[in-house]
């Protein structure tokens, strides 16, 4: 069983995606330093199938990837949502944020277009960091392949003029 907290339309969690991203609660890993500690607790509404189609018609065309941002706590009804979402939306990506080192081998990554996997840690920095240690795959015809570099913050130089 899966509760939602919120959703949001994001720009930034996968690359050239506008993503609907949905908060899942409930989530075993407690990362030090998380930014999200709300999401630790066993609150929020159920996610279901009948949600996950609400919300894709109430977003509709304006979103190109539906990602869940954790799940770690029943990865088994994430699965089956995901595979809902192929089904019946199969224009819509599908991806999945995890606070896990690596994926449980009872979860068929196939189902996921993207997804990132490591805990937080403060000193390594986020996904944006080149110094990160989690990692962001995207899933291609011969596997998934890193993009992590994707998201990383580039420094401008400012020049004058």
């Amino acid at each position: 069983m899966l509760k939602y907290v919120n959703t949001g339309v994001v720009f930034q969690e996968i690359p050239n995606e506008v993503t609907l991203s949905v908060n899942i609660s409930n989530c075993p890993c407690h990362c030090p330093n998380c930014h999200s500690k709300y999401l630790w607790d066993d609150i929020g509404e159920m996610l279901t199938n009948e949600v996950i189609d609400d919300l894709i018609v109430q977003y509709g065309a304006n979103v190109t990837c539906l990602c869940f941002m954790g799940g770690d706590a029943d990865p088994q009804t994430l699965c089956e949502l995901a595979q809902h979402i192929h089904a019946n939306h199969p224009k819509l990506k599908v991806g999945w944020y995890s606070g896990r080192q690596r994926v449980p081998r009872s979860v068929d990554k196939q189902l996921f277009d993207y997804i990132k996997v490591g805990p937080y840690i403060a000193h390594l920095g986020a996904l944006d960091s080149p110094t990160t240690n989690q990692r962001l795959y995207k899933k291609e015809q011969d596997g998934f392949i890193d993009i992590t570099s994707k998201l990383w913050k580039k420094t401008e130089v400012a020049s004058a003029i």
